[in-house]
């Protein structure tokens, strides 16, 4: 089996990763909930390696990565302290979703 080796960094590449923009402003999604405003990092500005593991677990683990990712480590502690009803679930990802420019059946991950 022969064994490929990359090319030095000043050859011609395919496409460049690094100048891919995003084609929306990541602006972050404040909401007020239980007295106190939580900010939640725009959804298509999300690390997708953490997003796409717990999509693995299904829709509901796919939905708290993506909350979880969205607030950070500390304030995710902070909210999930809080008791949430399902209905509230469900406007909260939903307007979410609206906010970063998500259609229904869309995941932070889409390449749409």
């Amino acid at each position: 089996m022969a064994t490929r080796t990359a090319a030095p960094d000043d050859q011609p590449f395919d496409f460049n990763l690094d100048a891919v923009e995003s084609e929306v402003e990541l602006r972050p999604w404040r909401v007020h909930w239980h007295g106190r405003r939580w900010e939640f990092a725009h959804m298509q500005g999300l690390d997708v390696w953490p997003l796409m593991e717990a999509a693995e677990g299904g829709d509901i683990p796919a939905m708290t990565g993506i909350f979880r990712q969205a607030l950070g480590d500390e304030a995710w502690a902070e909210f999930r302290k809080i008791k949430l009803p399902q209905y509230k679930l469900k406007a909260l990802f939903d307007g979410y979703r609206r906010h970063s420019g998500l259609e229904p059946g869309e995941s932070a991950a889409s390449a749409s």
